[in-house]
């Protein structure tokens, strides 16, 4: 770790900026295959419903049982990033959500084991982005974050369109039980990976014992209750919960309702599945990608963070409610792949705006309650939908009012974000200044 931290000039400089990217493309597979873990159930939803006699609401609970100890996990480990290494709290994650997948393998697994595993797992899922964030921003400087945190979300969309594929013809082949399997072995292979490779970046905060070297005075903070009652992280949670909300919803939900309401295959419905993750990956490269382009660009005019998150987000919420309406499976399509896609980008932001308002060494914990926040939405979203689902008249009336609701979580989101939605100013008013770019950008 310190030899990237030692050296001058532009070999140095090169080092640092290999030493960044690489990590990010680390950090990406890390997200794929934490995002395919999440997928399994959707995918397997039909024959794992059959087998083991779930009701919807029943498999809706079981999917909800993810997001058990998901939250407080998040928050939890959150604390710890002020005391342990990133890097070391990255390879724990993987190893124990890795293991957590390996029991629905035994054929005597039933109900009982799928609850007790998905809380398992979620409990280690549920730290994983916002330490991996927080990790990341160890390597750029602030107006350098959004174009790698976009690659970092986009492993929540890759990791469905490279699984969706390969796990449907895992299921079709070789049953649902070899799904899980398949994703713990991967998991397993990456936290070899990340043991022989993954470092700390020259800007990450110190933690255990350089923390408090450097805690009489030296290293800035802010109250924990003027950071998370700021405007910028009030809304940055509350539009991230509305995001996670329809992607969970979309996990669990979407290959059913494909089948069920829109009348097709599992296979059509993987292939739409994994369309959609593609679209929503093109949004968050294509959105960090301008970002980058605006923040270089010293001359061009720029409109606050927050008015142009959430005008996206009110475009999706329309997009969503046209979808709810329509007949046209092709419009569905169209529209999942396309405009509803566009309420991603609000992860993105909500990631390096809460990242600006936060001190360096701040900003796990501040990254950490975001992500306790918006991962409540991962255990209503399913429950709620199912339920939902099970009680109205018909399978089809059920998912419209779900889709309705959805579409106006995402809209409250995206007018609170068009007002209310100010990182800079809020850290202004905080007085956190912003991070140095140690010459990390992307050459």
């Amino acid at each position: 770790m310190d030899r990237l931290r030692t050296g001058d000039g532009a070999a140095a400089e090169e080092r640092v900026r290999k030493g960044a990217w690489g990590t990010t493309w680390l950090l990406l597979a890390f997200m794929l295959v934490n995002f395919a873990d999440k997928t399994v159930m959707g995918l397997a939803a039909d024959p794992i419903r059959d087998e083991l006699g779930l009701t919807r609401g029943e498999f809706g609970t079981a999917q909800s049982s993810f997001f058990a100890l998901f939250s407080l996990a998040a928050l939890g480990v959150s604390f710890l990033t002020r005391r342990v290494r990133t890097t070391v709290l990255l390879l724990g994650m993987a190893l124990l959500w890795s293991v957590a997948q390996l029991p629905m393998l035994l054929g005597a697994a039933g109900f009982g084991t799928l609850i007790a595993t998905r809380v398992l797992l979620g409990a280690a899922e549920g730290p994983a982005a916002p330490v991996a964030v927080h990790h990341l921003h160890g390597w750029f400087g602030q107006k350098e974050r959004t174009l790698p945190t976009a690659v970092l979300m986009v492993g929540a969309a890759g990791g469905v369109a490279l699984s969706a594929p390969l796990l449907t013809v895992v299921i079709d082949v070789w049953g649902w039980r070899w799904a899980f399997g398949a994703v713990g072995l991967v998991g397993l292979g990456w936290a070899v990976c990340w043991y022989v490779r993954g470092e700390e970046g020259p800007l990450a905060p110190p933690s255990g014992k350089g923390l408090s070297a450097v805690s009489g005075g030296a290293v800035p903070s802010v109250p924990y209750r003027r950071l998370l009652l700021s405007g910028t992280w009030l809304t940055a949670a509350f539009g991230a919960f509305a995001a996670y909300w329809m992607l969970s919803a979309g996990l669990t939900w979407a290959p059913d309702y494909l089948h069920e309401v829109s009348g097709l295959t599992l296979k059509q419905s993987g292939a739409v599945v994994t369309a959609t993750a593609v679209g929503n990956a093109v949004v968050l490269l294509g959105h960090g990608l301008l970002a980058r382009r605006t923040a270089r660009n010293l001359t061009a005019p720029r409109l606050p963070v927050g008015l142009g998150g959430g005008l996206l987000m009110c475009v999706a919420a329309l997009s969503i409610a046209v979808f709810a309406e329509v007949d046209s499976v092709g419009v569905k399509i169209t529209l999942m792949v396309g405009p509803m896609a566009l309420t991603n980008v609000i992860l993105t932001v909500s990631q390096t705006a809460v990242a600006r308002i936060a001190p360096a060494g701040q900003r796990g914990v501040a990254l950490g309650a975001l992500a306790f926040v918006y991962a409540l939405a991962g255990i209503l979203s399913p429950l709620v939908t199912g339920r939902m689902v099970d009680a109205a008249a018909s399978v089809p009336t059920g998912y419209h009012s779900a889709y309705l609701l959805m579409a106006g979580l995402v809209a409250v989101a995206g007018v609170l974000a068009v007002c209310f939605l100010r990182p800079e100013k809020d850290a202004a008013r905080l007085d956190v200044a912003q991070t140095a770019p140690m010459g990390l950008a992307v050459h």
